[in-house]
């Protein structure tokens, strides 16, 4: 489904990325780590369009994307719910969910509003506040669903779980377990690695710009030292 094979980007005469490969299959699970400052958003905002891309290739669904504008890739399938939640202070939740509602592939069952409060009921109850007026774990749960609605073939979260209350952290966290076991893909970055050796098939860890490991999620459980050399601070 996703394959970026050699990428190298760079902001300015500064290069971040050099030569990273990544790879899922559709209905997989996979995440992104490495300490901060390593690349990991930077690759996600070159997948999907935000970032320039100086070498290598990006393909989805067999088709190459790399030069491709944002809004095409989102139509093509791959939603990103952004570092920071990003939602538009001066729209209610309700707002969110209808602007952003798409069924272009026509599946079956479409994650719609509706959906999306019998997921999180939260923002149900919340549903003509504004952006503004959530709390950070309403405004995190609001950016998944806002994601939903375009009905992706490809789910990536960055940071998914940053400065969340742990009540709301775990209840993302069942969200994300309850889309896997649907057969969503997701790509998510995070740095609770225990969280997410339950959740992915496979992982993919960066530092520097470079892929230092790679493996599946027994394989990470087992070695421990692989987590104190490459996300310990």
């Amino acid at each position: 489904m996703l394959e970026v094979s050699g990428l190298e980007v760079a902001y300015g005469t500064s290069q971040v990325l050099f030569g990273l490969d990544l790879a899922m299959h559709e209905g997989e699970a996979a995440t992104l780590l490495g300490r901060n400052g390593m690349g990991k958003t930077t690759t996600l905002r070159a997948i999907c369009g935000l970032q320039p891309v100086k070498g290598g290739t990006i393909r989805f669904a067999g088709e190459r994307i790399d030069g491709w504008r944002p809004d095409r890739i989102g139509r093509a399938g791959i939603a990103l719910v952004p570092e920071g939640r990003q939602c538009f202070p001066n729209l209610t939740v309700d707002e969110h969910l209808v602007a952003f509602f798409a069924n272009r592939r026509g599946v079956a069952e479409a994650w719609t509003p509706a959906r999306v409060y019998e997921l999180f009921p939260r923002l149900s109850e919340r549903c003509r506040n504004l952006g503004n007026q959530l709390s950070g774990g309403e405004q995190q749960m609001l950016a998944i669903g806002r994601a939903l609605v375009t009905n992706p073939r490809l789910l990536i979260l960055d940071e998914a779980s940053e400065g969340l209350a742990p009540l709301v952290r775990e209840e993302i966290w069942a969200c994300l377990r309850r889309l896997r076991a649907a057969g969503q893909s997701i790509l998510v970055i995070d740095k609770y690695v225990e969280k997410l050796i339950g959740l992915a098939d496979h992982h993919t860890i960066i530092e520097r710009g470079q892929v230092v490991w790679h493996g599946s999620s027994a394989v990470l459980d087992a070695d421990h030292g692989v987590w104190q050399r490459y996300l310990g601070l």
